[in-house]
């Protein structure tokens, strides 16, 4: 077991953030520069982890490294793999894009993990259409787009993802509630549909406000992956099982800002060369 996957499922609203910006949105979430996706960072990603390390006694300097020593483990940003998305035809669906998928399965093979997803969707997906599991309507509706729906057996992704998730109630409707949409327009929802919540700081004494600022979240139930890719060495074999079975003990990993209000919370969950971890 060298390397794993590791699979967040947001639990609460998460803020990866970039920094303060000039623009509208004063604490944005970090973006990759091409896609402009959300990301959680992996230099983050890493803190929080050794932070859990250390909770237990971990030797977290051996698996995380120090700042003038690399560790065992080296930690990938935690990629995008699923959105949800409001829909009046149910409470929300999770979307995703070919681009996605085809990025998780190289993934794979870079962690020399194996996937169900043997092959890309064979529906070429044009502006305006969904692939999804055959429903009894012909449109779907995400945010204020409309979708014809082209029915597709999503089984293969599904059973794709599933290792991903930690939950089994969230596995179960998962394929129902699975889109899959073009590039172009998951791009529009990834760029455009996140949160902007009014955030307030009152004057002790007068509780009149102090200082109003708008900042950007990545809802709850947002799906990411990570890679915990390990460096040659002797302790290479040990070291992503002793991160596992920290995890057996309490799977949940606070990420991102905003710690204090409740954000970050991630259930999370391995895939290692062996196949899943629970």
């Amino acid at each position: 077991m060298n390397n794993a996957i590791m699979g967040m499922l947001a639990e609460t609203c998460l803020h990866p953030g970039s920094g303060q910006t000039a623009g509208a949105i004063d604490l944005p979430v970090a973006r990759e520069k091409t896609t402009n996706f959300p990301v959680i960072p992996g230099s983050g990603l890493k803190g929080a982890l050794r932070d859990f390390a250390e909770q237990f006694s971990a030797d977290a300097d051996s698996l995380f490294g120090q700042p003038d020593s690399a560790g065992i483990i080296a930690v990938t940003d935690a990629r995008l793999l699923l959105l949800p998305v409001r829909s009046l035809n149910t409470h929300f669906m999770w979307v995703t894009c070919p681009y996605l998928i085809e990025r998780y399965r190289r993934d794979c093979e870079l962690a020399a993990i194996s996937t169900p997803l043997s092959e890309l969707l064979s529906v070429e997906l044009k502006e305006g259409q969904a692939a999804a599991e055959n429903r009894s309507h012909t449109h779907l509706y995400l945010e204020e787009l409309s979708f014809e729906i082209i029915p597709t057996d999503l089984t293969a992704l599904a059973d794709a993802l599933f290792p991903l998730i930690k939950h089994d109630p969230v596995r179960n409707r998962l394929k129902n509630s699975l889109v899959v949409i073009s590039d172009d327009e998951f791009s529009y929802f990834a760029s455009h549909c996140l949160a902007i919540n009014a955030r307030n700081k009152l004057e002790k004494e007068t509780k009149t406000s102090e200082n109003l600022w708008y900042e950007e979240t990545v809802p709850p139930d947002t799906l990411f992956y990570a890679l915990l890719i390990t460096r040659p060495g002797e302790q290479q074999n040990q070291a992503i099982k002793t991160v596992t079975e920290l995890f057996e003990k309490r799977p949940y990993l606070q990420v991102g800002g905003n710690e204090t209000v409740g954000q970050g919370w991630c259930a999370i969950s391995f895939i290692s060369g062996g196949g899943e971890v629970k």
